[in-house]
Formats: structure tokens, sequence, C-alpha cells
């Protein structure tokens, strides 16, 4: 049992680092796309992610959640918040990217935990130990020291941090599996989106028809780039522990910044390296923390179990015969 232990945890790490590998290495995929503009490019990823999970759903035959959420109106209202957030947020990410600011899109990814936190203390009047307050702290006076460098609030990072926090807070709510929620999502992103790409045709506009075969082959493939990422996690999640997959978070921004700075070329200016910085000092802080409360939490666990008293189990008695 330890060996298949052993071997699940180890699948696990390889599944996470792929899910925020692969997520932290789109910011290669959406350029591209181009001469799709960022709209058609969104649309496109709506519609072939439905068409994907659809596909996997029905290879699996997992569709029983499906009628269940039909029949929970709230629960339903609850999935249409969800895709109307993560649209924005696939939306604004997709434009950053294609439009120079990968080092901005992944300084969102940074600050959503701080995000998250604080949306906690706000909606959920949850409390915060004092060391989560100092890195609330110290993430507002990076905001602060970016929007002096930047000339102005680093909105595509608030953007994505904030819509990204608000989509995994309903999505808590929600209570689905990752690849039945995208489903469900996708479900309600689909008319939209292929209304948008079908007048984009009508007018002549559509670069998956006018630009040949291979170009539309890659905006296919959105389904599969957004989809594939979420399976991977979705096989993480179940086997590796909370504290290692919030670990792994930071892989994609990462990523996703030095790519900004070394692929793309993106300026970094002293003001930007001490704002990041500063981002870097919060994240450190909410992990030590986090870990800190976990090692006590499991010490406490442990104390209790040893604490139990032994009960000794009786030998059954023999039949009589």
């Amino acid at each position: 049992m330890a060996e298949i232990s052993r071997g699940e945890r180890r699948a696990g790490l390889v599944n996470g680092f792929a899910a925020y590998g692969m997520w932290g290495m789109v910011p290669l995929f959406w350029p591209l796309l181009k001469p799709a503009g960022s709209l058609e490019i969104l649309a496109h990823r709506m519609a072939w992610s439905l068409v994907f999970v659809a596909v996997a759903l029905a290879f699996v035959r997992r569709w029983a959640w499906a009628g269940e959420l039909l029949r929970q109106p709230r629960r339903l209202a609850l999935v249409a918040v969800a895709a109307a957030v993560i649209t924005v947020n696939w939306g604004v990410y997709i434009w950053a990217v294609n439009a120079g600011h990968v080092v901005e899109a992944s300084l969102g990814y940074f600050i959503n935990p701080l995000v998250t936190i604080a949306m906690g203390v706000l909606l959920l009047k949850e409390r915060l130990r004092p060391v989560q307050w100092t890195a609330v702290g110290v993430g507002l006076t990076a905001v602060v020291v970016l929007a002096v460098g930047y000339g102005q609030p680093p909105w595509i990072s608030l953007v994505l941090a904030f819509s990204f926090a608000t989509y995994g807070l309903v999505k808590k709510k929600v209570n689905l599996g990752g690849v039945e929620s995208l489903a469900a999502e996708t479900a309600i992103q689909f008319l939209p989106a292929l209304g948008y790409l079908l007048w984009l045709a009508g007018h002549g506009e559509s670069s998956f028809v006018n630009d040949g075969a291979g170009h539309a082959a890659l905006l296919a493939s959105t389904g599969i780039v957004t989809a594939l990422p979420l399976v991977c996690f979705g096989a993480a999640a179940i086997r590796v522990p909370l504290s290692t997959l919030g670990l792994l978070q930071y892989l994609a921004p990462v990523f996703q910044f030095l790519l900004g700075i070394l692929y793309f070329h993106e300026a970094m200016p002293a003001e930007r390296w001490a704002g990041f910085a500063l981002v870097w000092v919060a994240l450190a802080l909410l992990t030590w923390d986090a870990l800190r409360t976990a090692r006590r939490s499991a010490r406490a666990l442990a104390a209790a179990a040893a604490a139990l008293p032994v009960t000794a189990t009786a030998p059954a008695p023999r039949s009589q015969v």
C-alpha cells in the first residue's frame, strides 16, 4: 500500500507540474493565432472548449451531474456568473498577451492569492492571522508602487486577479468537478460565441474561414489548450496535498513572468522590479504561514490521536458443538 501511495503521489505531482506548466507556457500560444483578433480567439476558445469537454464526458459517460444541475436554479445561476467572470478573465488575458503585456498579466496571477484572502475578509467575514494581514498590507503597497511605475494602476493585473478570485469563490459555491464545471460554463458561453463567429463569417472578417486550414486548426485547438491543463489539475488535486498544490500554483505566473522578460523582451524598470519584489515578499509570507499552520494542525491531530485510550477488543467466544 505504501508503494501504491508513493506512486499515486508521484503521478499527482507529474500532473500538477503538467497543469501549471501548460498554464505558464500558454503565452507562447496566443500570438500563433494572429491575425485573429482577441475577441475572435476568445469566441473560438469558448466554442471549442465545449466541444472538447463534451467529447471527454461522452467517453467516460459522466452526465448525471447535468440533470441535477438543471433542477437547481440557484446553482445554475451561479454557473452563469462563473461563465461571465471567466469570460472577462480569458478575454483580458488573451488581449494582454497579444498586446505585449505578458509581465503585467503574470502579476495578476501572482497577486490573486492576496485578492482571494481580501475577498474572504470582506465577503465571507473570515478572520486573518497577523502574518496574513501583513502579507495583504505588503501586497497593497506593491500595487501602489507599480501604479507609480506604470503611471496608472496596473489594471490588467487587477482585472485578472479580481476576476479569477471571483471565479474561484463562485466555483466553490457551485461545487462541481473541474471538467463538469467547464462543460457547464462553456455551454452557457457557446451560443453567444457561436453567434459572434457567424457574424464575423457573414461580414467576411473571419480568419477561421479566410486564413487557411492550418490557421483554422490552430483556432480549433484552443479547446484542447483550455481543457487539457484542467484535466491534469483534476488528476493532481485528488493525489497531492492542498499545501503542495498551493506551492505549485506559483509555477504558472513564474513561467509567464520569465517569458515576458526573456522571450518577449518586455521592459522592467527599477520601480516595476520593486513592485514585483514586494509581491513576492507577500507571497513568501503567505506560504510560510500556510505551511506553519499545516504543521501545527498535523501535530495537534497526532497528539489528539495519541491521547485517545486504547480499547482492547475481547476475543469472540468459541461456539460450542
